[in-house]
């Protein structure tokens, strides 16, 4: 009651709040959230998880930066994949039809669900390889015939 009195009147006391550590900056910063990958599986996981999505977890594959998004842990056997070199993973990565599985240090696994390019494109990691693919539309001679139809 005290200071609610002392403020009513203008004669609370007023403390100056200190400047040093404020800031209105994220705190989360692109360059900081390169992946290290001299770490165990947890760790990458969490790393990933921990700057989904905002400023996204990045490393580098063939000369691009590549952010990673959606991130799980993967306990089961090393699935069928084609091989992906990632900059600074001791062990490349494999693309599979559930996504990117990398490796920890400990030889244990991450599960990537989605990558994001630099130029802001995002696919589904298991399309990987398959992202530049584009396959024209053939419709039989029945399916035309329909088409023209329509039109």
């Amino acid at each position: 009651v005290e200071a609610v009195h002392l403020i009513a009147n203008g004669k609370a006391p007023r403390i100056p709040q200190p400047e040093e550590g404020a800031t209105y900056e994220g705190i989360q910063k692109k360059e900081n959230a390169e992946i290290s990958w001299d770490q165990p599986a947890a760790a990458l996981h969490n790393w990933i998880r921990g700057h989904d999505k905002v400023p996204g977890a990045w490393t580098t594959i063939n000369g691009q930066v590549v952010t990673f998004y959606g991130s799980s842990l993967l306990d089961a056997s090393v699935p069928a994949g084609q091989e992906l070199t990632i900059k600074g993973a001791s062990r490349p990565g494999l693309v599979t039809k559930n996504g990117l599985v990398v490796f920890g240090n400990d030889g244990k696994m991450v599960l990537v669900r989605n990558l994001q390019f630099e130029d802001g494109k995002m696919i589904p990691a298991s399309k990987y390889f398959s992202a530049d693919d584009t396959t024209a539309l053939e419709l039989t001679e029945e399916e035309k015939k329909i088409a023209e139809d329509i039109r």
